[in-house]
């Protein structure tokens, strides 16, 4: 008890200390992208055995049985939408993964489906939430709530860009380098007004966890995306936003240090500004749930990408070492602390612990990469959750998850791998 007592008042410490510093990328540079295949680096696999990974994955979850294997499905002749089949509807979340999915193993006919469908049935034309998309709807189209879940629209707007650098612009079809800037200014610049504010606090620099008066006022660790916010502080039409982003990164870095349990790594699935889990926001919002399960991925995918912060490389190390003590059957819930809360095994969660052996020595790396590549495609009632991360992680883990290095007419240098 009383070494958890004193390793509690040190992560208070570091709390009340302030988010502290973090190294940011020189300005002007840009990330090689994560071409370091951990599934030929640790398990001697080839980029041919990847190439099928993929491509059964995308099979499966794109084109399999409508009843147990697919999650997404045409309407007509230029729509589809990406179906949470579990709980019955259409999420922005499900919706953005469908979208970086689909440029990243260069299905654009895909893609262009997924997007107008959005564009049509969840963007907000007018008003105050112009610009903005509602989180969720039916599979017919109709809006079950007109708020907005502020990691939808991260994103939707990086693989916006990421279409825009791999496919460019053709006449007549879709701008993919307008709509991500236009979705950029509006989740930065939004006005404060009936009931809408902004994606990001202008003073925090931080993404909240949704853009109304109730919910702007903390965040959700695994909306934490400091990879993508310096592609922004490249990509962004607006020098004056350009360095927002640079900020951002910089202080999500920051926050990263704040969240992560000094013992086992894990993060809570909301917290404040601070990195501080609070019970208020929510009962078991303090713990390591669902969301969460995104936090390793995170970190790992920046430190591919950038390098910017030698801390995610003992943060991995750490995380992964207190998940492995509980190996094989990995819960996939905890207390902050480590006490597990389910017995359940997911998938998901081992996919995204798989990338964090981008940033992890590779012993430790080692079993949850094999893990990820032993894994069968979910299928079933619960395959969307766990399929969208499977899927991500096999990209991630293997260095297939890239922002291709056509450059951006508005960028001010070439956009990165």
């Amino acid at each position: 008890m009383k070494k958890f007592r004193l390793l509690g008042l040190l992560w208070c410490s570091l709390l009340v200390g302030g988010l502290g510093a973090a190294p940011t990328p020189a300005s002007g540079a840009f990330p090689p992208g994560p071409d370091r295949n951990l599934f030929a680096a640790l398990l001697g696999k080839s980029e041919a055995e990847l190439d099928g990974k993929l491509a059964a994955a995308w099979q499966q979850l794109f084109h399999g049985d409508d009843r147990t294997q697919r999650l997404y499905f045409p309407v007509g002749d230029d729509l589809a939408y990406l179906a949470d089949v579990g709980s019955g509807d259409v999420r922005t979340e499900g919706m953005s993964y469908g979208l970086m999915l689909a440029v990243q193993t260069d299905h654009r006919a895909e893609f262009d489906r997924l997007w107008r469908w959005a564009d049509k049935f969840m963007r907000h034309a007018a008003g105050p939430r112009r610009g903005y998309f509602a989180w969720h709807c039916r599979y017919n189209g109709t809006s079950l709530d007109p708020g907005s879940a502020s990691d939808g629209e991260e994103w939707i707007a990086m693989a916006l860009f990421i279409a825009a650098h791999r496919w460019g612009h053709t006449a007549g079809g879709i701008n993919y380098e307008a709509e991500a800037q236009d979705l950029l200014r509006e989740m930065l610049h939004k006005p404060r007004s009936d009931g809408v504010t902004p994606i990001f606090d202008p003073a925090e620099k931080q993404v909240v966890f949704a853009p109304n008066p109730d919910a702007a006022d903390f965040t959700d660790p695994s909306y934490q995306l400091p990879a993508f916010y310096d592609c922004w502080a490249a990509w962004a039409s607006d020098p004056a936003d350009r360095q927002f982003w640079a900020e951002a990164a910089a202080t999500s870095r920051r926050f990263f240090h704040a969240a992560a349990h000094p013992v086992t790594g894990l993060m809570p699935e909301y917290s404040g500004f601070d990195g501080r889990p609070d019970p208020r926001l929510g009962a078991g919002r303090e713990d390591f749930r669902f969301d969460a399960w995104r936090t390793p991925a995170n970190v790992g995918l920046d430190y591919a990408w950038w390098h910017a912060d030698p801390w995610q490389v003992g943060q991995s190390n750490r995380l992964l070492r207190f998940l492995a003590s509980h190996w094989p059957k990995l819960p996939n819930q905890f207390t902050l602390e480590g006490r597990p809360l389910s017995t359940d095994v997911s998938i998901g969660l081992i996919a995204m612990a798989a990338v964090a052996g981008q940033a992890a020595d590779p012993d430790l790396a080692r079993p949850f990469v094999r893990r990820l590549w032993d894994a069968p495609v979910p299928a079933g009632r619960w395959r969307y959750y766990d399929g969208l991360l499977y899927f991500l992680g096999l990209l991630e883990a293997g260095g297939r998850f890239r922002t291709w290095d056509i450059p951006l007419a508005s960028s001010p240098a070439a956009a990165p791998r």
